[in-house]
């Protein structure tokens, strides 16, 4: 049996997904946890086929977690409806917090069982694209937090959303323009996005031109595979597949990347006007401070994450590389300089209306300067420790 995850805060959109892959696809069901009772202590399941509900059950929170309850509720589900053999496609169709990632992992851990994990969906407007990105409101207070301690960002979680899925189903939406499109295309443009909900369905080649494929186009991309590992890879700091320069329609992304250091309180300094230069931006950077220590930088909405994403590869000894994943150390092959190995910073920064100009002199205002280069790493480490509160 085929599983394919349709994810996303869009609903409507996500809905809209869900539908044509069950018509498109005979002999599918969709799978939906609703995790909005979970502040009462359950999570409602709903198992559906095209042409209505076909079973409902509540499943009791785990550690207090709407989440944990998900994962620990689908897998049995899933091997309910493979043994049955009654069933060609299973459809999970995500809550509109849920992020892809950790769902598409459970499943594929257990594929083999009756069941094979192939496609993995988001489903977005356009329209609500920007609003997304700029809403830094967390969960908790949008109503959509998954637990009691859920933390997140409403902008957060739709980024990491849209970027994890390898195929975007893009709704027909009359209220998007071309900066939206833009900015959809700047923000993943690796993604296979294929046109559903209207009579324009098709797939969208990335040139502006679509082809037809009719009712089931979206799952014959549904269903090409997924390979969670490399999903996994594309989205670490260390060998994240990142967005290349571009300038469409009004929106803009800046790719900058420098072989030095940032001294860590001019860049600590410059954080607020860095965040909030562009809607998203993500990538690694090298800190003075902390020189054998690669360092993620994930923005959106206004709110930024910096943490610890493991050591440079040039910080560790030859007979640890042989530990490190294949694609590291492809990634870190790329990069190598002969006097620092792996360690450089590697941004990018998309937004509408970006000033590409202003927030690159910024960004060389951070760096250390020649002659703080030239003192060498055990005066790096004397620096004031700015970062410290978050690593």
């Amino acid at each position: 049996m085929d599983v394919v995850i349709v994810g996303g805060l869009h609903a409507a959109a996500r809905r809209a997904a869900v539908d044509e892959l069950l018509a498109g696809v005979p002999g599918s069901v969709v799978l939906h946890h609703d995790l909005s009772s979970a502040v009462r202590g359950t999570v409602v399941r709903t198992v559906r086929d095209a042409t209505g509900v076909l079973s409902t059950g509540e499943t009791p929170l785990v550690d207090d977690c709407a989440c944990c309850a998900l994962r620990e509720d689908l897998v049995p589900e899933l091997h309910r409806l493979a043994d049955a053999g009654l069933t060609r496609l299973a459809v999970v169709e995500l809550w509109d917090s849920v992020e892809p990632k950790a769902m598409a992992e459970v499943v594929a851990a257990h594929a083999g069982d009756g069941f094979v994990l192939s496609g993995v969906v988001t489903a977005v407007d356009p329209a609500l694209l920007l609003p997304c990105l700029g809403n830094g409101d967390d969960l908790m207070d949008a109503g959509l937090a998954a637990a009691p301690t859920d933390r997140r960002t409403v902008a957060d979680t739709w980024a990491r959303q849209l970027e994890y899925a390898r195929v975007l189903a893009v709704a027909d939406s009359a209220e998007a323009d071309d900066e939206d499109r833009a900015l959809l295309t700047q923000l993943h443009p690796t993604a296979h996005r294929v046109a559903i909900a209207g009579s324009g369905s098709g797939t969208d080649t990335g040139t502006g031109s679509r082809t037809r494929t009719g009712g089931s186009g979206l799952a014959a991309v549904a269903l090409a595979g997924f390979d969670v590992q490399a999903a996994a890879a594309a989205q670490h700091p260390a060998c994240a597949l990142l967005p290349a320069e571009a300038d469409e329609r009004g929106v803009a992304t800046l790719v900058w990347r420098r072989e030095r250091p940032f001294h860590p309180e001019r860049l600590f300094a410059a954080l607020e006007d860095l965040t909030c230069a562009a809607v998203r931006s993500r990538g690694r950077f090298w800190l003075a401070g902390h020189p054998d220590t690669l360092l993620g930088w994930d923005a959106a909405g206004g709110a930024l994450c910096v943490e610890s994403a493991g050591p440079w590869l040039a910080s560790l000894p030859d007979a640890a590389w042989d530990l490190v994943p294949a694609v590291r150390r492809v990634a870190a092959a790329l990069d190598w300089h002969p006097e620092h190995g792996d360690r450089r910073t590697h941004l990018v920064f998309t937004s509408p209306g970006l000033d590409r100009d202003g927030l690159e002199r910024l960004l060389e205002s951070c760096l250390l300067t020649d002659e703080e280069y030239a003192a060498g790493r055990d005066a790096w480490k004397r620096l004031p420790a700015a970062f410290d509160a978050f690593l």
